[in-house]
């Protein structure tokens, strides 16, 4: 990037050719990715070719690279902002693509207009190139809506932003996540129960820190999906949840994102039961 000169039609034909590429979109060709690891004691089972601690490889089972960087960036001047962020593209099968979808993996991203390949960004690794190697690409969209784009995004935010819950709530959500696990896709009123839910999120008061904390879930449900939960399951749901002297109460809510305030929202957090923090798990 050094080479290209302000004001020169390099600059210019990078600049016009990043002016398309959005956040989500992808270079499928681009079955590639670059990572620093000791030579001596690679933690990866891929087999890429070693130069000194930089591998370079072209992975098996690598079906391109998606662009995480916000779109607003992207589309800036090149010599002002030159670098982007990548993230490999996998497939997954389509039982882990479902629970992808639903923010049950947050260490991967749906590309929703790949959803009929099972493509996901693989959000563990990433990249920085150069905007003028990405001018190169072939690009292909990763998404064709406002609202497709938004999942994207989130998933990103999910990825950064999921919150550390005290190792002792954890223990206490066990069974809950147990069940959950087993339950989501059985066909069974259950099951239709936990598909109709959009997330499940869980409020601290006063603070995660406090001597005694009241807890309250939220149990959202999606705008359109399979027959809701009703309250003797909310109830069979709660019953799950160990008892402990420090959380109490525990209550639990059904909820539209309509039936909740603003403030309801910003002070809860999702509750990730794939990646919940406990220090003690594998």
């Amino acid at each position: 990037m050094g080479q290209v000169v302000p004001g020169s039609s390099d600059e210019h034909d990078i600049d016009a050719a990043l002016l398309e590429w959005r956040q989500g979109d992808c270079a499928l060709e681009e079955q590639w990715f670059a990572h620093v690891a000791d030579g001596t004691r690679a933690l990866t089972e891929e087999g890429g070719q070693a130069n000194e601690t930089l591998y370079i490889a072209q992975y098996e089972g690598l079906e391109g690279l998606v662009l995480v960087t916000q779109t607003c960036d992207v589309v800036r001047n090149c010599l002002k902002r030159p670098y982007v962020e990548v993230a490999p593209i996998v497939t997954v099968s389509e039982a882990d693509y479902r629970l992808i979808e639903r923010g049950h993996r947050p260490n991967y991203a749906p590309i929703p207009a790949l959803a009929d390949r099972l493509l996901v960004a693989d959000l563990d690794r990433t990249m920085t190139v150069e905007k003028s190697v990405v001018a190169t690409w072939n690009r292909t969209p990763g998404w064709q809506t406002d609202a497709e784009a938004r999942v994207f995004a989130q998933a990103l935010a999910r990825k950064r932003a999921r919150p550390a819950f005290p190792d002792d709530f954890v223990a206490m959500l066990e069974r809950l996540d147990k069940r959950i696990r087993e339950k989501h896709d059985r066909q069974s009123p259950e099951g239709a129960a936990l598909r109709a839910l959009r997330e499940i999120r869980v409020r601290a008061a006063p603070d995660w820190s406090a001597e005694t904390v009241h807890v309250t879930f939220w149990f959202i449900l999606a705008d359109e999906g399979p027959s809701p939960p009703n309250d003797s399951q909310l109830q069979a749901w709660l019953d799950l949840v160990e008892k402990s002297e420090r959380y109490q109460p525990v209550e639990g809510l059904l909820v539209t994102l309509d039936d909740m305030t603003a403030r309801d929202f910003i002070e809860s957090d999702l509750l990730d039961f794939d990646h919940l923090s406990n220090r003690t798990a594998d």
